[in-house]
């Protein structure tokens, strides 16, 4: 069997898991979006001045605030994607088995991919909702490929950290500690770039493709150096 279709098994197992337990649809999207209420109350309805004049707080600051409801979701789903593998020694299992930590690792990052996109799209749409923000039709296809970049990148990192903390007691607050830091340029870059695309406070959508650049590298970096990392990584922490 090839490498890709023990990936898109393990990717199909991961999701059959979602879809029995329901994790993201009745606790993850329920979290970021008390998240994003939540943010909406700590900042109110002031107003920021920007060189087109006074614009809504809110609005001005909706593609970070995204992006770290984004984040915060992503830890719950890592640390769930792997409390079951850890508990059931699932992973020991396909280790044991031989099977190829690659497509372990490729698989266990399409399933984590494919929730983070449908919580993407979902946090755009309670931020148009809840801080007013606009989506432009000139921007979308800058919008669509942040998403898509951006949400590989972390759904790498995620599963290359996962895998690495599955195995140590603790790993509710360890997971937290590495991963975040770690994805702070992809906080920075999806954040500039949906602000282009959103043309949130004036800024021209030709400065948001740059950031494109950096988060694409960040998903190669991050998409081949965890497929590497990733068996070695898990024998020494199981």
């Amino acid at each position: 069997m090839s490498r890709w279709s023990i990936a898109r098994l393990v990717a199909a197992k991961d999701l059959r898991i979602e879809r029995r337990s329901k994790v993201l649809t009745n606790q993850v999207i329920p979290f970021a979006g008390v998240t994003m209420v939540i943010f909406a109350f700590a900042l109110d309805a002031k107003s920021a001045r920007t060189e087109d004049g006074f614009v809504p707080l809110l609005e001005l600051v909706a593609p970070g605030l995204v992006w770290l409801a984004a984040l915060f979701s992503l830890l719950l789903l890592v640390q769930r994607a792997f409390a079951i593998e850890a508990d059931d020694g699932a992973l020991d299992a396909l280790r044991v088995a031989g099977v190829d930590p690659v497509a372990i690792f490729w698989g266990k990052s399409a399933a984590l991919a494919v929730q983070l996109a449908v919580l993407d799209v979902i946090l755009l749409g309670a931020a148009v909702l809840l801080y007013g923000a606009d989506v432009p039709a000139g921007g979308l296809v800058l919008l669509v490929v942040t998403l898509v970049v951006a949400t590989c990148g972390l759904a790498c990192v995620g599963t290359l950290y996962g895998g690495l903390t599955a195995g140590f007691s603790g790993r509710e607050t360890l997971l937290p500690l590495l991963v975040l830091p770690v994805v702070a340029p992809v906080l920075i870059g999806a954040t500039r770039a949906v602000e282009s695309a959103l043309g949130t406070g004036g800024v021209a959508l030709s400065e948001g493709w740059p950031w494109i650049g950096l988060l694409t590298v960040f998903a190669i970096a991050f998409g081949v150096g965890g497929a590497l990392a990733f068996g070695p990584l898990i024998d020494e922490a199981t």
